[in-house]
């Protein structure tokens, strides 16, 4: 996509990289913008099973937004607004993906970059990680579309400590805050994210989508329509289905097709 996003495919695992290890991949707006079209591009691949979001190098996920960008992109609020626009189309194109998505989160993991983690299916990092949204020192708002990522993961009273206080928390607070699904140690979290990604990509595909898309829709909190409730019984005419049952009764590793 660009120099900032690194796309790198393996078999059915696509990874991005937030690539600005110099500024601790810290969030432009050339680089929210790639990763938005990446996860939509990647999002329309059939063969794709799993993405792997992370941060280039060992020190950081991302810090958030560039704070050198403020002056020339979000002095004012016209600026900030627009601004917004493409942050939240890419929080929004990164929640709504059918495909499952994997966080691998090494160091620093706050602001705008752990909206990004917060967006993310499973999020898996290291016991060094450091987590927050010390956002009150900047005199900045978290704005509804990046707020409701971490009211979904903690709750409304853990998200209001994090923002009233601006504390830094660690990896284990971060766990028990919900925040992250796994905390391992620093030298396992690449291996164990990928290996998170291979079980995933292991499974039935459409499956993973289907589960996805199903508690999406829970979330919105309205009646289900008849033809939703209908939806949970489509898996039985697949292919997938056919092939998992058979493997199972075979005593065999069952291969998906995604059909």
């Amino acid at each position: 996509m660009t120099e900032e996003l690194l796309v790198q495919r393996d078999g059915p695992i696509v990874t991005l990289v937030l690539n600005r290890p110099a500024k601790l991949n810290a969030m432009t707006k050339p680089l929210w913008r790639a990763l938005g079209a990446a996860i939509e591009s990647v999002g329309r691949d059939p063969e794709v099973r799993c993405i792997v979001l992370r941060g280039a190098g060992d020190k950081a996920f991302s810090p958030g937004n560039d704070i050198s960008e403020f002056e020339t992109e979000r002095s004012n609020r016209e600026q900030a607004r627009e601004y917004g626009r493409l942050m939240h189309a890419t929080i929004r194109a990164l929640r709504e993906t059918d495909v499952p998505t994997v966080a691998l989160i090494k160091g620093i993991c706050v602001g705008g970059g752990l909206e990004i983690a917060g967006c993310c299916d499973l999020r898996i990092c290291g016991e060094s990680s450091r987590f927050g949204a010390p956002i009150k020192n900047l005199g900045l708002v978290m704005a509804y579309a990046e707020l409701d990522a971490l009211r979904r993961l903690a709750g409304r009273a853990a998200t209001l400590e994090l923002l009233l206080e601006g504390r830094i928390i660690g990896a284990r607070e971060a766990m028990e805050k919900g925040l992250v699904t796994r905390v391992v140690p620093d030298a396992e979290v690449e291996s164990e994210a990928y290996a998170a990604a291979r079980r995933i990509a292991e499974g039935a595909p459409l499956v993973a989508r289907w589960h996805k898309r199903f508690l999406r829709r829970l979330e919105e909190g309205t009646p289900l329509s008849p033809e939703e409730l209908d939806e949970g019984f489509a898996c039985f005419d697949t292919e997938d289905f056919r092939e998992g049952y058979k493997a199972f009764l075979e005593k065999r590793k069952p291969e998906f097709k995604g059909r």
